[in-house]
């Protein structure tokens, strides 16, 4: 079993998940406004609490997952962000076998750099660890916000590929496979 790290930033530490977590983690992911260009459907609580226990099974049979984000300032859980292999259908192209990266913050949390800032910090410890792995993330093409911050992180438009709707699939330069 893979140990999960703990990451700190100047402003925020990035840490396993905790189960004292689950009601500040399923407001934010019953949010429309969270939801909006993941999924469109706010989830259960059900779906909420299934979504925090794949995140701690990714670290156990991968050794890589979902770190939660907390603001160090205020200790409050402010969202999460890591690498997911998920088996997706998708078709023409794949994030199987990549490292595919995501995050999500509550709104009160967006638009202030956190999501940069934890991202930067968790494709720097990917990057020593998995070296040779590529990466990828999927983003609705109307989430301007997003399409922002992945480019930022070095992401380009790889092909637009179809998963529950069209979506881009954005991969790190020269690690795509073709």
């Amino acid at each position: 079993m893979a140990t999960i790290p703990t990451i700190e930033t100047d402003r925020l530490i990035l840490r396993p998940h905790r189960l004292d977590d689950f009601e500040e983690y399923q407001t934010m992911w019953s949010d429309d406004a969270v939801v909006r260009f993941i999924s469109g459907v706010p989830s259960t609580r059900e779906q909420s609490w299934a979504r925090l226990l794949r995140a701690a099974g990714m670290w156990h049979h991968l050794g890589f997952g979902f770190l939660a984000i907390e603001e160090k300032v205020s200790g409050r859980f402010i969202g999460e962000a890591g690498f997911l292999e998920m088996k997706r259908d998708m078709r023409p192209l794949s994030t199987e076998g990549t490292l595919e990266t995501g995050w999500a913050l509550v709104p009160e949390a967006q638009g202030k750099g956190y999501a940069l800032e934890a991202l930067q910090a968790l494709i720097c410890w990917a990057d020593t660890r998995f070296p040779s792995k590529p990466m990828t993330c999927i983003i609705d093409p109307s989430n301007a916000a997003s399409l922002r911050l992945a480019h930022k992180l070095g992401f380009g438009e790889a092909r637009r590929t179809h998963y529950n709707g069209e979506v881009i699939m954005l991969s790190r330069p020269g690690i795509l496979p073709t």
